[in-house]
């Protein structure tokens, strides 16, 4: 006899928590050798403060009433509650506050795709530096991250959150036509963002634009190929031409890729966004991004940059690529 657990949910026996807590210390080790303190914060919040963060990307998986008739959840992700922390914990304080936390997260999934309901998430969020400087940072630190993960083919993908957006609006594409094209992009669809192009009413080089951008994808010199397709693509790729030219200053250009089709799913990315994943298991390990207006919703107006890392799956990534090297050692 069995007893079932919530779809998206599983059990961790102690073999996997042994090497899941010695990984949680090696990050943790990188984040603080940066200068980020780790924080903690509820794992309930109440539902109206967790809504401040537009989480239309990270569905809130549980939501009921506490014993006061409050209505509750658990929180989705951690951006959103470190947010509520700096703006209540530090407000009398001034920035930056480097932060990193270990915690759990959950969200509302769908079973059939296998993913989880329950997860690990690991990351950083730098408050109050802004700009090109700041978001630099964070990507040294997760590069870094990832090298004491053992992950050192793992890419990390950059693009920008506004830039394919702000291109939709250039050429007038209606809003509810715009979020179907968004929703492919999100996904990595890109024939289905074709199909949606291909069904809207534009000019045939606004067509070319739209489908040509997100397959661009590599060094500096893709920002090249976009700027010929136009001046909104020009004003757009700027400023990820500044972050890439102050990442490539700290010397760890050689680990970022370009990505002009990059979009993330959370609704508070406003800037430059990164997507990490490892060739070895074809998976998105993790992401991040600027978010400057979410600390404004919770009454202090404060740029932002973060990342998050799921740890189950840098976990697997790790066992993966220890495979890989011992196949490649065998005679």
């Amino acid at each position: 006899m069995t007893h079932p657990i919530p779809p998206g949910a599983r059990d961790i026996l102690p073999e996997e928590m042994r090497e899941l807590r010695a990984l949680q210390r090696r990050l943790a080790e990188v984040f603080e050798s940066y200068g980020y303190g780790e924080v903690a914060t509820p794992t309930v919040e109440y539902d109206a403060v967790l809504s401040l963060g537009d989480l239309r990307g990270a569905p809130v998986a549980h939501r009921f009433f506490d014993e006061s008739g409050e209505l509750v959840a658990l929180r989705a992700d951690m951006t959103v509650p470190i947010a509520r922390l700096v703006a209540d914990r530090y407000g009398d304080q001034e920035p930056p506050f480097r932060l990193f936390y270990n915690a759990r997260a959950f969200r509302a999934v769908r079973p059939q795709r296998g993913q989880a309901r329950e997860f690990f998430q690991a990351g950083i969020e730098l408050v109050g530096v802004p700009g090109a400087e700041g978001t630099a940072e964070v990507v040294e630190v997760l590069a870094s991250a990832l090298d004491a993960a053992g992950l050192g083919r793992a890419v990390i993908g950059m693009g920008h959150a506004a830039l394919y957006r702000e291109l939709l609006r250039e050429v007038g594409v209606p809003d509810d036509a715009a979020a179907r094209v968004l929703d492919r992009l999100a996904a990595h669809d890109l024939v289905g963002l074709e199909e949606e192009v291909d069904a809207l009413d534009l000019e045939d080089g606004d067509r070319r634009m739209l489908t040509v951008i997100p397959s661009l994808r590599g060094g500096p010199e893709i920002l090249e190929r976009a700027r010929e397709l136009g001046e909104p693509v020009r004003r757009a790729t700027e400023r990820l031409g500044a972050t890439y030219e102050a990442v490539a200053r700290r010397g760890v250009a050689d680990r970022v890729q370009l990505d002009l089709g990059l979009l993330r799913d959370l609704g508070y990315y406003t800037g430059t966004i990164v997507e990490v994943y490892d060739p070895a298991l074809g998976h998105i390990l993790g992401g991040g991004g600027r978010y400057d207006e979410l600390m404004g919703r919770f009454g202090r107006p404060l740029p932002a940059v973060g990342f998050a890392l799921y740890l189950e799956r840098l976990h697997i990534a790790q066992a993966e690529e220890e495979r890989l090297a011992r196949e490649g050692e065998a005679p």
